[in-house]
């Protein structure tokens, strides 16, 4: 029976199958602001015929996850919906509302934490900056939210059309508005990350292992050369989940269920 994996942002789906082994196949992503989403999806789930189930992170719109749920639906016997939960696979949420840490934070955390139980800050880079810092243990010491490069630059076309949305190289001063965009909104990224490395290692714990995934992530690789690159490290954690057979027995019977 086939097990698929879903990650949905604020711009992409990411889709995965999962092997009896664990193992995740290739990462498909598709763009869900475009007028083609719906038949794209089908399309890529068409060929695995009906049955099986589907395991669904979701961080975007009710509105949006509520139509993926309906195409999956649509392929799978079972779609479940994963969550925040305080303890899970020897991570633990710092959140007095556990609930209230966005699902991709929480998932990205535990495939962290199952790649290497070391200490970790995990940087998620895309609609958002995430930062999430991760004891050895696999306790959370909390993190920071803020615009990612990309949300940056359109903030900054929005409130002055003149600037360009996207374009330009990134260096230490530019003498071009498209690469001072570039550079200063890349930079502010920069120095948001190596200033919580820093205050991490205060703590005289050492400075952490920094991971950066999203889709944004590898625009800021060259300046961050110290990073593990974990592309995908939200579907990572989603495996771990979908693989501990987390899904109450009496909920897996179910069409919809939390996972």
């Amino acid at each position: 029976m086939s097990r698929w994996l879903f990650d949905l942002g604020n711009s992409r789906l990411k889709a995965a199958r999962l092997g009896e082994d664990g193992r995740m196949g290739e990462v498909i992503a598709l763009g869900h602001d475009e007028s083609a989403f719906a038949d794209a999806l089908h399309g890529l789930l068409a060929a695995g015929g009906r049955g099986g189930s589907a395991c669904l992170a979701s961080v975007a719109s009710p509105v949006l996850t509520a139509r993926v749920v309906e195409i999956l639906a649509a392929h799978f016997r079972t779609v479940s919906l994963a969550r925040t939960q305080r303890r899970f696979a020897g991570v633990r949420v710092a959140y007095a509302e556990p609930g209230r840490l966005g699902v991709d934070r929480f998932l990205a955390m535990i495939g962290a934490h199952a790649r290497r139980p070391g200490r970790q800050l995990i940087v998620g880079v895309g609609t958002a900056l995430t930062i999430d810092l991760l004891a050895a243990g696999g306790e959370h010491g909390g993190g920071l939210i803020a615009p990612s490069p990309r949300l940056m630059r359109q903030a900054l076309h929005h409130a002055a059309a003149q600037l360009p949305a996207e374009g330009g190289e990134v260096g230490d001063f530019a003498a071009d508005t498209a690469d001072a965009l570039a550079s200063g909104c890349d930079g502010a990224a920069v120095g948001l990350i190596e200033r919580s490395l820093r205050q991490a290692a205060l703590d005289g714990a050492g400075e952490p292992a920094l991971v950066l995934h999203g889709g944004g992530a590898d625009a800021l690789l060259t300046q961050l050369p110290q990073a593990v690159h974990a592309p995908s490290l939200v579907l990572e954690g989603l495996a771990r989940w979908a693989m501990a057979g987390s899904v109450p027995d009496g909920l897996a019977r179910s069409r919809i269920a939390a996972c």
